[in-house]
């Protein structure tokens, strides 16, 4: 089990030096994702605020950095024919992303209606898709699950892969160093192996940094799960932010949550759509809605966090009809 850095003797998982080794391992697919300054931001919230662009990676969302080394790690420990997962788009481009470097086959499935341009993104890399009947993950999850209990077949499932964590928190190494004087960071939250990796590695490296969540209004089952220390799932997780949609915690993922995050937000549609616009206006940075749902966190509460903030800006993947309705928002 997880622990916060507030805890001595207990452990944080994953530890820094697997962290370490999943950098040194990532750094042989991709460079570092940049760090920039956003005076826009700076400016309207009094703080010096800085972005981390996870939009550079190859499939423009951090995702990439779990499935590749979980996908590895899976690997070393035997054969592995084909990969499959469920996803509302960017985790199932990574997986087919990494099967595509590593050599084996990939199968996606996906909610019905799910984001056009994280779809063809998919179909580009050359994975089967599998499309289920449900509006949200829960049917393709199922499907997944049952496809994979054929022999040589990995379910690549992000939300409960034990090695996957130490991928995305090379992303909270990568801020300390390129920003040591970090005092808070804030993470878009969905299934969370994103916020768990980045607070564990955090919490190892400089314990006196906050780590933020920010979950969409209309998603909120890790925050409400977080509030009150177990898991607690909602009917739905209608939201513009397909990256945030989860409605069914994790128990497990609720505890390193409720032990490494300091604090957590929550912003709704609208505050999303202002957010990408900002972004993309401002600081000429394109973002997804959950990608912003870390500048739509800062925007609406900018107190606390100290005077360094960083914002991981996760996923650039933004359909053509959701990057209209925020610029006519606007």
């Amino acid at each position: 089990m997880s622990s916060s850095a507030g805890e001595p003797g207990l452990q944080i998982v994953p530890g820094i030096s697997t962290i370490r080794e999943a950098q040194r391992f990532l750094l042989k697919y991709f460079a570092p994702t940049r760090l920039i300054a956003a005076p826009f931001l700076s400016q309207a919230t009094g703080k010096n605020v800085y972005l981390k662009l996870e939009t550079e990676l190859p499939t423009g969302s951090f995702k990439v950095r779990g499935a590749f080394w979980a996908l590895a790690e899976r690997m070393k420990r035997g054969q592995v024919q084909e990969v499959v997962a469920s996803s509302t788009g960017n985790h199932g481009a990574a997986v087919a992303y990494a099967a595509k470097q590593f050599g084996i086959k990939a199968k996606i499935f996906l909610p019905a209606n799910c984001n056009s341009v994280k779809r063809g993104r998919i179909a580009e890399l050359g994975a089967a898709i599998v499309e289920s009947g449900g509006g949200d993950l829960a049917s393709a999850f199922t499907l997944a699950a049952e496809y994979a209990k054929q022999s040589g077949v990995h379910f690549l499932n992000d939300a409960t892969d034990a090695d996957l964590p130490a991928g995305p928190a090379t992303i909270g190494c990568e801020i300390l160093e390129q920003l040591p004087e970090t005092s808070a960071v804030v993470v878009p939250m969905g299934d969370t192996a994103l916020i768990r990796g980045m607070a564990a590695a955090a919490k190892q490296i400089a314990p006196l940094v906050k780590v933020i969540g920010v979950q969409a209004e209309r998603a909120p089952a890790y925050y409400l799960s977080w509030k009150k220390g177990k898991a607690v799932g909602t009917e739905t997780c209608d939201t513009i932010a397909d990256g945030l949609a989860t409605r069914t915690p994790e128990e497990a993922n609720v505890r390193d949550v409720k032990s490494l995050v300091d604090d957590m937000v929550l912003v709704s549609d609208e505050q999303l759509l202002h957010a990408i616009e900002t972004l993309l206006l401002e600081e000429h940075v394109l973002a997804e809605p959950a990608g912003a749902a870390s500048t739509a966190a800062l925007l609406q509460s900018s107190t606390g966090g100290g005077d360094h903030v960083a914002l991981v800006v996760s996923g650039g993947n933004i359909s053509r009809e959701v990057l209209k309705q925020a610029l006519d928002n606007a």
